[in-house]
């Protein structure tokens, strides 16, 4: 593993502030922002159309999409392209073929995007849509078996998220797969708060479909994101958005079926650098140590953290214990959260509230120093 302090020294939007949005949105390495300002300038340069620009423009998509494949042990052509984590979970949600009284299953940590999804399908196709209390399972309880106690002989599919936004609960997806297999219904998992963040091999975990962004933990640019599509469930799942990248036609340009692999979810026009600048991010971190060696960062700074706020009167963690994902919730008893999220930020310490469960939530990155969380200490002991 590399100094930490010089590795920071990449990310220019660490400089001058302290930063515990990682949940939101990463900081843009330089070497990332560089690829892509010169990916575009290449493009434009060679004409953003042409045989040329398209002979270049190919095999960078594809290092992209191998790039993102390796950091989920998955094979490349299993990659859907996306612009980020609610695009993916609309690709899985909406390419189901519903049938009046089949159900789907959310928890009750779901992000509004999902959960709005979710009742729109409800709505057009007759679809019931049920909550399970995971919630509740923070400290005590089994989300396994609440889980399987919700399922039905009808539900179609059941949508979590492998750390859970606003409590950063981590599920053990493995038993839920198979739990879900057992009931024939299919899995798919909100990655947002996960990738960058988790070790993971999806070929192992057996997952269904997994979407993801690029802009959160790895620290890539906005736009771009993907949705992992179990080979198995693929030939189940009917495109949502059609476009060129998704069909394969024929010497009239008239499309005569769907592309084999990933590309089939695909519409047109990729932004190119935007993924190179995504692929430069992976490169940057997998230089400072492995996903199991920043992952133990991770861990190892999320428990420095919720000791130091487990100490402080009128603060609450929402877990009992130290969390194994990098977001750590916290309560006041003694002032609203949002007055406390602005104090912060007029002192450059950026973190965020959530509505519900109403609490302050704090990113804890492998980026981030040891001296930050006791800066953050002090601000809110200020505030007691």
């Amino acid at each position: 593993m590399k100094n930490l302090h010089h590795h920071r020294s990449q990310f220019p939007a660490l400089s001058n502030k302290v930063y515990f949005n990682y949940g939101g949105q990463g900081p843009m390495p330089q070497g990332a922002m560089d690829a892509v300002t010169e990916a575009q300038a290449h493009i434009q340069n060679i004409g953003p159309f042409g045989n040329e620009a398209y002979s270049w423009i190919s095999p960078q998509i594809q290092a992209s999409r191998e790039a993102i494949a390796s950091i989920l042990n998955v094979p490349s052509n299993t990659i859907t392209l996306t612009g980020n984590v609610t695009v993916g979970c609309n690709i899985a949600m909406w390419g189901i073929d519903w049938q009046p009284g089949d159900h789907l299953l959310l928890s009750d940590c779901e992000h509004p995007g999902v959960i709005a999804t979710a009742q729109e399908i409800a709505r057009r196709f007759a679809v019931e849509v049920s909550t399970c209390p995971l919630m509740a399972t923070l400290n005590d309880g089994n989300p396994i078996s609440i889980i399987a106690e919700n399922l039905r002989p009808q539900t179609r599919l059941v949508v979590l998220s492998h750390v859970l936004w606003n409590t950063g609960q981590v599920l053990p997806v493995d038993k839920i797969v198979e739990v879900c297999k057992s009931n024939n219904s299919l899995l798919l998992i909100d990655a947002a708060q996960s990738v960058g963040v988790l070790p993971l091999d999806l070929t192992a975990l057996g997952v269904d479909f997994y979407a993801f962004t690029g802009h959160k933990w790895l620290c890539g640019p906005a736009g771009v994101g993907g949705l992992y599509v179990r080979p198995e469930a693929r030939e189940n799942l009917h495109p949502t958005f059609i476009g060129l990248n998704g069909v394969i036609t024929n010497s009239e340009a008239q499309p005569t079926g769907w592309q084999p692999d990933g590309r089939r979810y695909e519409v047109s026009t990729l932004s190119t650098p935007l993924y190179i600048g995504l692929q430069a991010a992976i490169t940057i971190h997998e230089q400072w140590g492995t996903a199991q060696e920043r992952y133990e960062q991770i861990y190892k700074n999320s428990e420095y953290l919720w000791q130091k706020l487990s100490s402080l009167p009128n603060v609450k963690c929402l877990k009992n214990s130290p969390p194994e994902s990098g977001l750590v919730s916290f309560q006041l008893t003694n002032q609203p959260s949002f007055k406390l999220v602005q104090s912060l930020e007029s002192q450059n310490i950026l973190t965020r509230t959530i509505a519900h469960p109403n609490c302050i939530r704090v990113s804890i990155h492998y980026l981030t120093l040891q001296s930050e969380i006791d800066q953050l200490i002090a601000a809110i002991s200020k505030q007691q």
